[in-house]
């Protein structure tokens, strides 16, 4: 019997589809977050953006006797080092993301010294650069660079990119500090980017990933903040998706002075601990972790693969180069605060920053107020 028929017969998978299209990260976690308060036995297996695994580990099964650590050492560190709280297993990899800057290699080639510029580019160029781009090279609308806005974790995400390459933190001791430097800094360009250079539509400030992407490729926007699977996961299913193909990428711009780190991102697999099949369910996860598997998820889906094995195909590698520049940004890469409350602090940063770049707040009383939330422990009331 054929590897891919070893279950036949034995195991049936229900998949139960939330698309991006029309649930936002934050909404699947809440939708999953209330089934699995209920107790429910219905869902076997779950996927989680990998910064819920300590608010899911209540929920889960401890994988740690399913899988042992040679298993573990088969898959890449920044992939599994996701996967633990309080030193327990709870959950495995099912693919890793990082953060990077899409460009449209067709508009650069406008300019009389692209190469040069695409060199830069490649290479992360500093944010004086990309605005130096922007005077040369925009839209019909007059923008050149955009990034996803709206009151989630998309914002976070762009927010910690720049406080992070500054060395900074947002955790001092016991509690979280917003009201430095850095963090003020890396707000004040986010705002600026919009009301100062006008790089930016103020409509960012309802957009997430999706929306951002369909605003950029609409308007032909040269420069957008995003994650590798977009060109794939996107391509049928976006208004003016054959412009898709036109996106190359490289890093994220960085302050002058400041390192190039970029958040990771990607998705882990648990189990439910009231699931009455996680058996099955660790079966499930180990087929999707095999090399031939790993490959199809990218080939088709845009998922990067998280399996060592994969890397070290010489022919896969050869039919898809750009899995080595991925890997390099991912090994640059950071992942953010592992709480159990980081859904709270997360909530506060968004909000309060949502709230600078539209101009309802300045950008150190936006941050005051954030710290204050969180370390209060008060709830942040969320747009519907």
């Amino acid at each position: 019997m054929g590897r891919d028929k070893q279950f036949e017969g034995q195991i049936e998978v229900f998949p139960i589809n939330l698309p991006f299209s029309k649930f936002s990260t934050n909404e699947r976690k809440e939708l999953l977050a209330r089934s699995l308060r209920s107790k429910t036995d219905r869902i076997d297996l779950l996927a989680v953006d990998l910064i819920w695994v300590p608010r899911f580990s209540r929920w889960a099964e401890p994988l740690d006797m399913y899988f042992p650590q040679q298993q573990r050492s088969s898959v890449i560190p920044n992939a599994m080092a996701s996967c633990y709280f309080n030193d327990q297993l709870v959950g495995f990899p099912f693919y890793i993301d990082v953060g990077l800057m899409y460009y449209r290699r067709d508009l650069l080639q406008k300019l009389a010294d692209y190469p040069s510029w695409e060199k830069r580019i490649q290479s992360s160029l500093t944010w004086p650069e990309l605005l130096t781009l922007a005077k040369s090279l925009h839209s019909p609308q007059g923008y050149s660079y955009i990034f996803a806005a709206d009151n989630y974790e998309g914002l976070v995400c762009s927010f910690l990119d720049l406080l992070i390459s500054q060395g900074s933190s947002i955790i001092t001791g016991d509690s979280v500090n917003l009201v430095t430097e850095p963090a003020i800094r890396s707000l004040q360009l986010l705002v600026d980017l919009v009301n100062k250079y006008k790089v930016t539509p103020p409509e960012v400030t309802s957009f997430d990933e999706y929306q951002e992407y369909l605003y950029a490729l609409r308007y032909d926007i040269p420069f957008l903040r995003g994650w590798p699977g977009a060109k794939t996961q996107y391509r049928y299913t976006i208004e003016n998706g054959e412009k898709l193909n036109l996106l190359e990428f490289g890093p994220l711009p960085h302050f002058e002075g400041a390192k190039t780190t970029f958040v990771l991102g990607g998705w882990d697999l648990m189990i439910p601990r009231y699931s009455h099949r996680k058996t099955e369910a660790v079966e499930f996860i180990k087929f999707i972790l095999r090399p031939e598997n790993q490959k199809l998820l990218y080939q088709q889906g845009g998922f990067i693969p998280v399996m060592r094995e994969v890397y070290a195909d010489s022919e896969f590698i050869r039919q898809n180069p750009e899995l080595i520049r991925y890997q390099s940004l991912i090994q640059q890469g950071f992942h953010r605060p592992m709480l159990v409350d980081y859904t709270k602090i997360s909530d506060a940063i968004s909000y309060y920053s949502n709230l600078a770049i539209k101009g309802d707040l300045p950008v150190r009383e936006a941050l005051r107020r954030a710290t204050e939330t969180i370390n209060q422990n008060r709830a942040v009331i969320k747009k519907p």
